[in-house]
């Protein structure tokens, strides 16, 4: 199994398709369930992936479309051959993504980040982890001091994931933002377009369309971002 970790905050555990707290079950052929895409429950089993991916994840929220079925699918064809016996390879899906949750939420010995450490070394029992998908930051921007530390928090995170997974070249693809406070969101996503580290590949948002809350993408944008990141991932991994 070809696993990837879904992180960050909302608009990675997927709003799209949320209105007045519900999901509307509109479902794009994009995001179609597939018998070789599987996710990590909560209960760490493994299961055929569906949307909403993180909904036993973010479960404070109510969870919509997300772009880790789009990226899924978008990767799947592009797997290596089969392996011994003619098995065809699947993909493995760890969503960890919680909603509204700031860079230093997810700092080494904070709860989400161990959890998402315990759930990755979870889904190495059954494969590889290719790479880790981060889309948060709209948490950080409401804060002057928070917007001023990004860079540095961000970077800290990848070092600390890289070591605690013992993999020092681990791919991290990041999304730079698409909404966010109007005063520091420009400098949020200065700090996240301006990281230059090894295996690390930043995928922008801005611009994609957004819900009526002017903050979370729509089911049709988080398809399209689904279908960047994984021409990010071919492309660069």
């Amino acid at each position: 199994m070809r696993i990837f970790v879904l992180s960050g905050q909302s608009n990675m555990a997927g709003r799209g398709g949320v209105h007045n707290r519900i999901w509307d079950g509109v479902l794009p052929p994009e995001c179609a369930p597939h018998p070789r895409i599987l996710r990590l429950s909560a209960a760490l089993a493994w299961e055929e992936a569906r949307e909403p991916l993180h909904a036993d994840i973010d479960v404070t929220k109510t969870c919509g479309v997300g772009p880790g079925m789009a990226f899924a699918r978008g990767v799947l064809p592009r797997l290596d051959a089969p392996g011994p016996g003619g098995a065809e390879a699947a993909i493995g899906l760890v969503p960890c993504a919680i909603g509204g949750t700031a860079i230093r939420e997810w700092a080494r010995g904070e709860r989400l980040y161990e959890q998402m450490i315990a759930r990755a070394r979870a889904a190495a029992g059954r494969g590889e982890i290719r790479a880790v998908l981060w889309y948060q930051g709209e948490s950080d921007a409401e804060s002057e001091h928070a917007t001023a530390a990004y860079r540095e928090n961000m970077e800290r995170l990848i070092a600390n994931v890289r070591e605690d997974l013992g993999m020092p070249q681990l791919p991290f693809i990041q999304v730079a933002l698409a909404s966010g406070n109007a005063t520091n969101i420009e400098k949020v996503r200065n700090a996240q377009l301006s990281i230059n580290l090894p295996n690390v590949v930043t995928v922008d948002a801005m611009g994609l369309p957004l819900k009526e809350d002017n903050l979370h993408l729509t089911t049709e944008a988080q398809v399209k971002l689904g279908e960047m990141l994984a021409e990010a991932y071919i492309k660069n991994f």
